[in-house]
């Protein structure tokens, strides 16, 4: 097959669109499948891959650096002429999700559409607009765009639910998630990360790693692990990642006096991430705004229990009281949550052998992309589609 991707979120952003697409577009090359990117261009970044093609963009500065794409290019416009596609895959509903619409039907083949995200969740991120609007307009944007595509996937069966409630009328809906790179995670070595961060053996390292921002509930998750550190002092938070509350959470910190038990590792490097979660013992996450949480599968893959706040996409991942432990939105049932896995270690050692063999079972690259695969043939034969027919 030869597949087009169109996304306005692409490499070198560390986000979790440009992670699924690196994630599927691997195993579809791996199995002999050719892939070309459309992506805005990052300044200063260039591509080793030469089957992507950045349009000229605006670089957005306001809480993240985020480049803009400007959907013309009359030098990609003459490769898109030339080059004989079978499938369109939009990950956006907007600029280059456009774009995408207008070279599928201008080439007569099909669109595929992800929805990947919960728009609602990350209306803070545009300035000026009040937020209930904003909402309302993406949301109307994406339900058109879903309902003129031919097949929509979303991520996990929860998100469905949510955009079908929002509108969508679309028969062809099915849930596939993005896998974990398999080969990121071979031969990990926790130990490095203990001896870097000066964890001892008899410490219990509870682990966090994504964006620093509002949309991942990160002060709930600071409030309830600092409540987690004052009643056990065997207990140590390392998060990961960076994000423009960095300065708030630091503050809280400092307040609790627990800068010696919490640690701010910043930015985590790839290929460094394995490490990180086999120093670990127990993974916590608080956001209500992911579609699936591939940062979830990712701990799941390295044999770590979960403590979640229940919630769409990370619901669909986690089993309660089979590989992690699903809570309401509160502080104190969360600390319990944690607590209750720190004075069991044989309860984290059952509830990580789940998470490790789900996440084999149904979240590795190879599958999830086995699965996308299906469905691009399935819409090339214009077979009958059906949210029922499993792949």
């Amino acid at each position: 097959m030869r597949i087009a991707i169109f996304t306005n979120n692409y490499l070198p952003n560390p986000y979790g669109v440009a992670n699924s697409i690196e994630s599927f577009r691997k195993q579809f090359e791996r199995l002999g499948h050719a892939v070309y990117v459309f992506a805005p261009h990052t300044k200063g970044y260039f591509d080793e891959n030469p089957n992507v093609f950045r349009y000229p963009s605006i670089d957005i500065k306001y809480k993240i650096s985020f480049p803009l794409a400007i959907p013309y290019s009359p030098k990609i416009s003459k490769a898109l002429s030339e080059l004989n596609l079978d499938i369109i895959h939009s990950q956006h509903p907007t600029l280059l999700g456009k774009t995408a619409m207008k070279w599928a039907r201008k080439k007569n083949i099909p669109l595929v559409f992800t929805w990947h995200t919960l728009h609602d969740k990350y209306v803070h991120f545009v300035p000026l607009i009040p937020k209930k609007i904003a909402a309302w307009w993406i949301i109307k944007q994406a339900v058109n765009y879903a309902d003129k595509s031919d097949i929509v996937i979303v991520p996990t069966d929860s998100v469905r639910e949510i955009i079908r409630k929002w509108g969508v009328r679309n028969k062809n809906l099915v849930s596939v998630p993005t896998g974990v790179e398999e080969s990121l995670y071979q031969n990990p070595e926790g130990q490095k990360i203990k001896g870097q961060y000066g964890i001892e053996k008899n410490e219990i390292l509870l682990f966090l790693v994504c964006r620093l921002a509002e949309e991942k509930n990160i002060e709930f998750i600071f409030q309830s692990v600092i409540n987690v550190l004052k009643s056990a002092k065997e207990v140590k938070f390392l998060i990961g990642g960076e994000g423009h509350l960095v300065p708030t959470l630091k503050t809280l910190v400092s307040r609790n006096k627990l800068e010696d038990r919490v640690i701010f590792a910043g930015a985590v490097k790839k290929e460094e991430i394995k490490n990180y979660y086999a120093a670990a013992d127990i993974f916590v996450y608080g956001s209500k705004s992911e579609t699936q949480g591939m940062i979830v599968s990712e701990a799941m893959y390295a044999g770590l229990p979960i403590v979640a706040v229940n919630a769409t996409g990370l619901k669909d991942l986690i089993k309660n009281n089979v590989n992690g432990l699903l809570v309401p939105e509160n502080k104190t049932v969360f600390a319990e949550a944690v607590n209750k896995l720190v004075a069991d270690a044989e309860l984290r050692k059952s509830f990580g052998e789940n998470s490790a063999r789900i996440a084999r079972e149904k979240y590795t690259d190879s599958v999830c992309a086995g699965k996308m695969l299906a469905i691009y043939k399935t819409v090339m034969e214009n077979k009958k589609f059906s949210s029922s027919q499993n792949y």
